[in-house]
């Protein structure tokens, strides 16, 4: 990797609250470092499992939680959204992480170099616009926003091959030791990855550690 630039993965999940917290700090860093960084997503898989929980089993503690990650981070959890976790006994959501983890894999495709903005979209898509991920419309949107065409992206989400590809990002999670989400990690080398950010990281803090990090680098050069 001497010749390229260090690749820094965003390691989220699409239903992981503290990485829609993180978001509007993801996109910052992306925007702020292109020329010198390239950028992946890799989707965690934070709920998976042989069957769908309905959203009454989490919403108690989102109920709580989602509080604490406005007041830190800044992000506003959208009526629509909220609207599920305060009844969720009248709700039809059973969030599991697959489908947007398999929206993601087809998504770069098409966009390689734009995943962090596709997968801040799912986040406002879930937490502000009270979309359901688990539901094919919940992406149509996107499709446009993005020029993607419908018919191929629609035929790929239902297809075993797109699912192993966010079922390998799950068990790379794994591999890479990361154990919650939103996590930061910049490759340097073949076998070389700093973990930057582990858990709701500010810009400033964050931007600090890429800094260095690069100014590491040149000194080894």
């Amino acid at each position: 990797m001497s010749n390229i630039k260090p690749l820094l993965y965003y390691c989220y999940d699409a239903y992981c609250g503290w990485c829609y917290g993180f978001s509007p700090v993801i996109r910052k860093i992306y925007e702020h470092y292109q020329d010198k960084l390239d950028f992946d997503v890799l989707s965690g898989g934070m709920i998976i499992g042989d069957q769908p929980l309905h959203i009454s089993a989490l919403a108690p503690m989102i109920q709580e939680a989602y509080k604490t990650v406005e007041s830190y981070t800044g992000v506003t959890f959208g009526s629509d959204y909220l609207w599920h976790i305060m009844n969720p006994e009248e709700s039809d959501w059973y969030p599991f992480s697959e489908k947007p983890a398999i929206a993601l894999c087809i998504f770069k495709e098409y966009h390689p170099d734009r995943s962090i903005e596709f997968a801040v979209d799912l986040q406002i898509a879930l937490n502000y616009e009270g979309r359901d991920l688990c539901d094919n419309e919940a992406y149509r949107h996107l499709l446009d926003k993005y020029e993607i065409p419908h018919e191929p992206f629609y035929q790929k989400l239902k297809t075993e091959a797109y699912r192993e590809k966010a079922y390998y990002e799950f068990a790379l999670i794994k591999q890479l030791q990361i154990t919650g989400f939103p996590s930061v990690i910049v490759q340097v080398s073949e076998s070389k990855f700093h973990l930057i950010g582990r858990g709701y990281t500010d810009f400033s803090t964050l931007a600090g550690r890429i800094d260095q990090l690069l100014e590491d680098m040149k000194r080894i050069k």
